[in-house]
């Protein structure tokens, strides 16, 4: 591959279902001739695809994999293929213009969903005999499922591209018929052998089949990963993601026009955000960029002349809060009056919690008490307090519905985020349940009532964010 001054782009889901405004600003814009080049698009699934194909991200509502996992019979997953390529079709026939580029798209969708229906129909065939397991393939078919949806939009991508007279490429990393096994690093590789980005714009997908398996591994955190990987590997000089927001200082429906553009900050803070959430990136991405040292961008797509926020591995000018966000958790309390000086307990806990694969946010502990803050459902927490009631059948176990409002910053020291953030929240009447701060300076974790999360984060971000520092804080902090 050419190595040129480029960079590695991703498009998130969202925003490819507008993927024809994307064509006057994004992609083309105001760039003519070579301006139009040297940059690697890696995009994402339409919006609403991968939910239809797999499950939804945040109800839980069954796809094709859901439905193809616990099929009794083929009626239900095979409708579900069909309703993704209504689906598909939808999405394209949004975008694309020309009647041969639609066709082309339709006939696309139709040889990808035809051969995973036959894939499936085969395979639930072979398993109907005693010695094949179902269960030993689903990773390698949700696998497959998540292919075709970045397969699609990359596709439709290049022949939108092609017809507004752009050297367009598509980049299929998906493995559709390729009996090769390549790890990650090998298949990007090969797909960029030959690419000159220089004079042509690749566009690639989001998913990209490898022997590590990005699914199990990632799961729908792929793309990021795949994207990160190209950018590493291209020695690119940015890599950018664009969204269809700004990254703000908090949620603009929340705090109005106190909300303000971050514009810099870095990935420890990048990282802080993943923690709760609110992922700029996936961290195992950021990590991959970070050891590269790569910059990462985050822009508005549809403002193509705002130049977004950059996140690198740079220290704060000068100490500054410079986000506020909230995230509902489970507080999991243990309290066993024999813990003091015993060692185990915080190890058999995290077990179980990684048994039933729950997120740890937070977590606190003194002499007969460990706690932890956990992103999960009350279902799963129910399992939790079950197994744990086994092993400690004499804990006091509880399960409380908490919400988690953190202030967040390069550097905070000098600042009194604390002391501001307990006496915002005081006159704002919110009763704190507990108070986390680390001595990095980083971040501040105010632990609330759920219902005041909200109420919470804006009252924050009043406080310590829209309001400038005092000048004894100034003084201090300097």
């Amino acid at each position: 591959m050419t190595q040129s001054n480029h960079t590695v782009e991703k498009i998130g889901g969202t925003s490819m279902s507008r993927l024809n405004e994307l064509l006057g600003t994004l992609f083309i814009g105001d760039r003519k001739g070579q301006a139009l080049y040297n940059r690697i698009f890696v995009v994402s699934a339409f919006g609403g695809i991968t939910n239809l194909l797999l499950e939804h991200k945040k109800t839980g509502e069954p796809g094709v994999y859901a439905l193809f996992a616990n099929a009794e019979n083929d009626q239900g997953w095979s409708n579900g293929l069909n309703r993704v390529s209504e689906a598909m079709k939808n999405a394209h026939r949004e975008v694309l213009e020309h009647p041969a580029d639609v066709s082309d798209a339709d006939d696309f969708v139709r040889d990808r969903l035809d051969g995973a229906r036959n894939c499936l129909i085969d395979l639930q065939r072979l398993c109907s005999y005693g010695h094949f397991r179902l269960s030993e393939h689903m990773q390698i078919i949700r696998e497959l499922l998540s292919g075709l949806g970045e397969a699609h939009s990359a596709f439709v991508t290049t022949l939108m591209l092609k017809r507004a007279g752009v050297d367009a490429r598509f980049i299929d990393l998906s493995g559709w018929r390729d009996d090769r096994e390549l790890d990650l690093r090998e298949r990007i590789q090969t797909a960029l052998k030959d690419v000159d980005v220089s004079r042509e714009m690749p566009i690639v997908t989001g998913y990209a089949q490898c022997v590590e398996g990005l699914m199990q591994e990632y799961d729908r955190g792929y793309s990021e990963v795949t994207f990160s990987r190209i950018a590493s590997h291209t020695k690119a000089r940015e890599a950018i993601i664009h969204k269809e927001f700004h990254l703000s200082s908090a949620d603009p429906n929340l705090v109005g026009d106190h909300v303000r553009k971050l514009g810099h900050t870095n990935y420890d803070v990048a990282d802080q955000l993943s923690n709760m959430g609110m992922e700029a990136i996936h961290p195992k991405a950021a990590k991959t960029l970070r050891q590269s040292e790569i910059p990462l961008r985050v822009t508005n797509a549809f403002e193509p002349e705002d130049p977004g926020t950059l996140i690198d591995d740079q220290p704060a000018e000068s100490p500054a809060a410079e986000i506020v966000c909230g995230l509902d958790v489970y507080a999991l309390e243990l309290f066993e009056q024999d813990m003091v000086g015993v060692k185990g307990y915080d190890a058999s806990t995290l077990d179980v919690l990684k048994r039933h694969k729950v997120r740890i946010v937070s977590k606190s502990s003194n002499a007969n008490t460990i706690t932890h803050y956990v992103d999960a459902s009350l279902k799963t927490m129910k399992r939790v307090e079950r197994d744990l009631e086994e092993i400690y059948p004499n804990a006091d176990l509880s399960v409380r519905a908490l919400a988690i409002a953190s202030v967040f910053g390069r550097d905070m020291r000098g600042l009194r985020v604390l002391t501001r953030g307990l006496e915002a929240l005081e006159t704002a009447e919110i009763e704190v349940e507990a108070l986390h701060q680390t001595t990095r300076s980083v971040d501040v974790q105010f632990v609330v009532g759920r219902d005041d999360r909200d109420r919470a984060i804006k009252a924050l971000h009043d406080a310590v964010v829209a309001a400038p520092p005092s000048a004894k804080e100034t003084q201090a902090a300097a």
